[in-house]
C-alpha cells in the first residue's frame, strides 16, 4: 500500500509517499481501506516531536508509529476472527492508533462505528478524534447540564466547531469565541452569542458562565476564571507553547489550583470509545451536529495539509482524500 511515511521527526518536509507492507489485523481488528483521512493538532506534535515530552510515549529518537493520521472513514476491507459486528464492505469510520494517512489502515472493532448515512466520506473522517473530543469535554468533564451557559474559547477550529454544536445540542446557552473573520461560521454553528476576541476583552466582561470549555489554551488561568461562576466549571482542552512540556505546566497550575477555590479546575483526557461515536452518529442523524471542512488535500499532499494545519491557518478542518 502507499503511506505518508515520517522516519524522523521534524518539519512537513520529512514526509515522504512511500510504497509499504498492507497492516495485518488481528482477531479483534478490522482492516479498512482509506477514503478520507482528517488532520489534528496532535498529529503536528507527534510529527514534529514537541512538546518534547510527549517523545516518551512515542519515541524519544524517532517515532514508533511512523504514518500520522487519527481520524479515517473508509470501508472494512477484512475483520479479524472475533470480529462479528462488520463485514467487508461496510462504510465506517473510527480513530485508530497505527495512521490514517494511507490507503489501508486497521483499529479495534470496538472503536469503529457504522458512517452517518448523511454524510460523505470526508465528513465523516472530519468527526471522530475532535467531535469525541467535544463530547467528553462537555458531557463527561464539563457536566453540562440544560440552561447552564457556556464559553467555548476557541470556537472556530476542529474541536471548537464540533463544541459549539454539541452544547446546543445538550442544551446550553452557548456563548462562542473566535476571531473577526470567523465570526458568521460561529453564528452559523448555533452560538447564541460570539465574541470577536480581536475587539472585545473577555476577561472585562460582566457575563458570568456555568461551564467553560478551553480549546483555544491562550488565555491565563485568572482571565477565565474571573468570566467563571463562583461554582462553575473551567475544562482545558489544550494549553501552553513550551517546547518541553507543552500545556503540562498550565495543566499543573490548573489542578493545584483547584482544591483551594470553589470553582472546578479539570483538565480533558480524551479517550478513544466507540460508544461515544454511536452518540456523535445520533447527533449528526438527528441534524445537531454537521461538520465542517475548509479545506482538502489528497494523499500526496498530505504534508502540505499538515503545513498549514501546524502554521495555525485552519478554520475547522482540514481532510485528506485518498
Amino acid at each position: 500500500m502507499k503511506a505518508q511515511i515520517n522516519r524522523r521527526y521534524g518539519s512537513p518536509d520529512v514526509m515522504r509517499l512511500e510504497e509499504v507492507a498492507d497492516p495485518v489485523i488481528g482477531a479483534d481488528e478490522v482492516l479498512i481501506r482509506v477514503r478520507a483521512a482528517s488532520v489534528n493538532a496532535g498529529d503536528w506534535f507527534v510529527l514534529t516531536g514537541t512538546p518534547y515530552l510527549l517523545r516518551l510515549a512515542f519515541g524519544l529518537r524517532r517515532p514508533r508509529v511512523q504514518i500520522r493520521g487519527r481520524d479515517v472513514a473508509g470501508v472494512v476491507e477484512e475483520v479479524g476472527a472475533d470480529v462479528t459486528e462488520f463485514a467487508p464492505g461496510d462504510a465506517i469510520y473510527a480513530e485508530v492508533e497505527r495512521g490514517s494517512f494511507a490507503e489501508l489502515t486497521r483499529t479495534r472493532a470496538r472503536f469503529v462505528a457504522p458512517k452517518p448515512a448523511g454524510l460523505t466520506f470526508e465528513q465523516a473522517a472530519a468527526v471522530p478524534l475532535a467531535a469525541g473530543a467535544a463530547l467528553q469535554g462537555l458531557r463527561d468533564a464539563g457536566g453540562l447540564q440544560p440552561g447552564q451557559r457556556v464559553l467555548i474559547h476557541g470556537a472556530s477550529g476542529g474541536v471548537g466547531t464540533f463544541a459549539v454544536q454539541i452544547a446546543k445540542a445538550l442544551g446550553g446557552e452557548v456563548t462562542a469565541v473566535c476571531s473577526t473573520g470567523k465570526v458568521d461560521l460561529a453564528h452559523q454553528l448555533g452560538a447564541d452569542h460570539v465574541i470577536d476576541y480581536t475587539r472585545e476583552d473577555l476577561a472585562a466582561s460582566d457575563r458570568r458562565y456555568d461551564l467553560i470549555l478551553d480549546v483555544a489554551g491562550c488565555r491565563p488561568l485568572s482571565d477565565l476564571r474571573r468570566v467563571l461562576t463562583s461554582d462553575g466549571t473551567l475544562v482545558l482542552v489544550s494549553g501552553g507553547a513550551n517546547r518541553w512540556f507543552g500545556p503540562i505546566g498550565r495543566i499543573l497550575h490548573a489542578l493545584a489550583l483547584s482544591p483551594f477555590v470553589t470553582q472546578r479546575l479539570r483538565p480533558l483526557t480524551a479517550k478513544r470509545d466507540g460508544t461515544d461515536l454511536r452518540s456523535i452518529t445520533e447527533l449528526i442523524d438527528a441534524g445537531s451536529v454537521t461538520p465542517v471542512i475548509e479545506r482538502t488535500y489528497p494523499l500526496s499532499d498530505a504534508a502540505e495539509a499538515m503545513r498549514y494545519v501546524g502554521a495555525g491557518h485552519a478554520r475547522a478542518k482540514v481532510v485528506v482524500t485518498v
